[in-house]
C-alpha cells in the first residue's frame, strides 16, 4: 500500500472537519466537493466569514489579547479551531504564507514546548519511498535553537505521516569536520540542542547531502554514523538552501510534494502554494486531517 493510499484509508476511517479557507477560489471549491464525495473529511469552504461567525466564536476572538479581523477567513478558521468547530484548516491558495501563519500565530499561538513556529515539504519519491525537508518556507536564517526546533518538528511530522522512525540529517556543506566556518558551527550547535531536547531522536550531523543519502558516499565520510547513507528527514540550514532543494527535487527529481506543512502552531493550520492544483489541496487537507 502507497503512503498515499494508507492516509486516504486512515482519513475515511474517521473523517475530520476541514476549513478551506479560500472562498471565491473555484480549487477550494471542487476540493471540497472531493473530500465530501469520497468521504475524506467534512470539508466546508470559508466564503462567507459572517456564515461561520458563532457565539464560540465572536466570544474566543473578544478573549484574546490583541483585537483580531473577524471578517478575514483565515482568522475566523482558526478560531474555529480554537472552539472546537473545526479539526484543521488549509489556506493559502490565493493569500501569501505570512498572512496564514500570522493568523494561526494570533489566534492559537505555539504549541507547548515548541522553540518556533516552522515548515516541512514531504515527499513521495519515484519509487515510492517518503522523505522529509525542513525548514522550506518559513524561517529566512533560523538560529542554533530555532535549527533545532526544526529538526525535532519535522521529525514528528515525518513519524506521525509514515508510521517510521525518522533518521534526522543536519545538513552542510561539511560532513564531520571536513570545513571549518561559522554556518558550520552553528549545525553542529543545533545538533547538540537537539540531542540534548530529544535524546531518543536519530539524529547526526553535520553532514553533507551525498552522505547523508547515498551508502557508498557515508562509507568513506562517515563511516560512524547512525544516520549518514539512510537519512529520511533532511534539515536544511537556512530557508534559501531548502526552499531551493524541495523544489529541485520536485521538478527535477519527479518526487510528489505536499506541503508546505506549517509546524509548531498550537492547532493545525497547513499552507498552499498559491500555484497549487485541487490535487494538492484535496491531500493536504486529508495531512490535516490525519494530524488533528
Amino acid at each position: 500500500m502507497s503512503v498515499l493510499e494508507r492516509w486516504y484509508r486512515q482519513a475515511r476511517s474517521n473523517p475530520k472537519r476541514v476549513v478551506l479557507a479560500d472562498g471565491g477560489d473555484d480549487r477550494a471549491t471542487q476540493a471540497a466537493e472531493q473530500l465530501v464525495r469520497g468521504g475524506l473529511a467534512d470539508a466546508v469552504v470559508l466564503d462567507d466569514p459572517d456564515a461561520f461567525r458563532s457565539a464560540s466564536v465572536e466570544r474566543a476572538a473578544g478573549e484574546l489579547t490583541k483585537p483580531v479581523d473577524l471578517d478575514d477567513p483565515l482568522t475566523v478558521a482558526a478560531l474555529m479551531i480554537k472552539v472546537g468547530e473545526a479539526d484543521a484548516c488549509v489556506g493559502g491558495a490565493s493569500r501569501p504564507t505570512a498572512d496564514v501563519i500570522r493568523a494561526g500565530l494570533r489566534v492559537l499561538g505555539t504549541a507547548p514546548d515548541v522553540e518556533s513556529v516552522s515548515s516541512c515539504f514531504f515527499f513521495v519519491l519515484p519509487d515510492g519511498r517518503p522523505i522529509a525537508y525542513g525548514d522550506c518556507g518559513v524561517l529566512p536564517e533560523p538560529d542554533e535553537d530555532q535549527l533545532a526546533a526544526v529538526a525535532i518538528s519535522t521529525a514528528h511530522t515525518f513519524e506521525q505521516l509514515t508510521g517510521e522512525e525518522p533518521r534526522v540529517a543536519m545538513l552542510s556543506f561539511s560532513t564531520k569536520g571536513s570545513a571549518e566556518h561559522d554556518r558550520v558551527t552553528k549545525v553542529r550547535q543545533s545538533l547538540a540542542i537537539a540531542r540534548q531536547a530529544a535524546p531518543d531522536l536519530v539524529i547526526d550531523g553535520e553532514l553533507q547531502f551525498d552522505a547523508a543519502w547515498a551508502p557508498e558516499v557515508a562509507a568513506r565520510k562517515a563511516p560512524d554514523s547512525p544516520v549518514a547513507g539512510r537519512a529520511n528527514v533532511f534539515i536544511f540550514p537556512d530557508l534559501d538552501s531548502g526552499n531551493i532543494a524541495y523544489k529541485i527535487t520536485e521538478r527535477l527529481g519527479g518526487a510528489q510534494a505536499f506541503g508546505p506543512l506549517l509546524q509548531g502552531l498550537g492547532g493545525i493550520i497547513h499552507d498552499l502554494s498559491r500555484g497549487c492544483s485541487v490535487d494538492d489541496i484535496v491531500n493536504v487537507a486529508v495531512i490535516a486531517s490525519l494530524q488533528s
